[in-house]
């Protein structure tokens, strides 16, 4: 089968290096002529476990081009941005996929959204468009098949998970169902499309709220007293509850997006809507932290350890890291930055050497596992000021104090 996938970053790649793996034909497309290119002379643009493996294993099965051709499935795994000043999706790369599919869109063809996307997407957005070819509803076929796949582990969770696949008729379900059936070993549970976007929201949206009751916890456990990470686990014994983990903030693609999706067509959204105002507040509160233990020094420094959103990825999308610095930088900090995954990014990325180097603070953004293994004693005498505010409680505290620190980790209670 000829499968056409548009889109061909963090979740379209994957996609199509697996269906080439089990022997369908895939075109890759994409607008960005850098990511072609990089692509067709074999080097990946960017870094995820096991893609490497995966690219060469369905190099044979795959080519990539900027323009889209006729084929059995078209697969639309375009980016759906937030716009930041309407708190609404951005659906002009579904939209424009969608119009690049029309044009060679043919009788029993078969076409996919992966993209999160709010609810009513496939009906009021992509079927009219896809009618533009002069085809009929039953003429094509049209399913939304979402992801349930999380950076660092994209590979292993897109085969293993089970998935959703919401379609328009029963036709689109069984022919969604057979071909992701070719790679996926999870169950695949069928409902109509609408439902499966809402769905995909639901799942971001409930971690996003659980996440925003942890910064809350962390919070007030720092007024009375109590070390959260001690409370949280120790909740966490009772057999109904699962309390995730503060932090800076929350980033990448999905979390820190999604659910305004579910907000921007309701009024009906206000745990949504708060969770999401707390934990794009956890930045300004982190800075209050670390402003209050620079308050009296002059041009003080601040090393970020942590560019990208979450460990072990160079992903920085919507990444807590980046509006922490721009608060800092609005009240006159100078900034260093280091992270060992991140090569590009809105700041310089230094060697840590470097980033520490006549340091006031160093300030821990992401939960890097190369970051336990710092060693405090080496880097001790480069800095100016010896202060470290760990946000994800991975550091060794004791280590630290040890070699001369004076350590804050968020939610400790002192």
């Amino acid at each position: 089968m000829k499968i056409c996938v548009l889109g061909l970053g963090y979740i379209g790649l994957p996609t199509a290096c697996l269906f080439a793996s089990v022997d369908h034909e895939v075109v890759g497309i994409d607008i960005n002529q850098e990511i072609i290119e990089k692509l067709n002379q074999g080097k990946l643009p960017f870094e995820e476990k096991g893609l490497e493996e995966l690219f060469e294993k369905a190099s044979q099965n795959m080519r990539f081009k900027a323009e889209v051709e006729e084929s059995d499935v078209f697969i639309i795994a375009v980016p759906t941005p937030l716009d930041k000043e309407m708190k609404m999706a951005e659906l002009k790369h579904v939209r424009s996929a969608t119009e690049m599919i029309y044009l060679h869109l043919r009788r029993g063809n078969l076409v996919i959204l992966e993209s999160t996307v709010p609810p009513g997407t496939s009906d009021k957005l992509l079927v009219p468009i896809l009618k533009k070819s002069g085809l009929k509803m039953g003429d094509f076929s049209l399913a939304h098949c979402p992801e349930r796949a999380m950076p660092g582990n994209t590979i292993y969770e897109m085969v293993h998970n089970d998935r959703i696949i919401g379609s328009i008729d029963k036709k689109s379900a069984e022919l969604a169902e057979s071909l992701y059936s070719s790679f996926v070993k999870g169950n695949l549970y069928l409902t109509d499309a609408m439902t499966s976007e809402f769905v995909k929201l639901m799942e971001n949206t409930f971690r996003d709220i659980n996440i925003a009751l942890a910064n809350e916890f962390a919070q007030i456990t720092e007024e009375c007293g109590v070390n959260v990470w001690d409370a949280i686990e120790l909740a966490n014994k009772h057999p109904r509850v699962n309390i995730l983990k503060p932090g800076p903030g929350v980033g990448g693609h999905c979390i820190a997006i999604d659910p305004w999706f579910l907000t921007e067509n309701t009024t009906r959204s206000r745990i949504v809507s708060l969770a999401r105002e707390i934990n794009e507040g956890m930045s300004n509160y982190v800075f209050q932290i670390v402003r209050r233990i620079l308050n009296d020094l002059a041009d003080p420094v601040i090393t970020v350890l942590g560019a990208a959103y979450k460990e072990g990825v160079s992903d920085t999308r919507e990444t807590p890291a980046l509006k922490f610095i721009r608060l800092a930088e609005n009240e006159g900090y100078k900034i260093k930055v280091h992270d060992p995954h991140v090569k590009d990014f809105w700041y310089e990325v230094l060697e840590l050497k470097e980033a520490v180097r006549d340091s006031d603070c160093i300030i821990l953004i992401t939960d890097h596992p190369e970051f336990k293994e710092i060693n405090p004693k080496e880097i001790y005498s480069t800095m100016r000021n010896k202060n470290v505010v760990d946000t994800r409680n991975m550091l060794d505290v004791e280590r630290w104090e040890e070699a001369g620190f004076k350590v804050k980790v968020l939610g400790a209670g002192k």
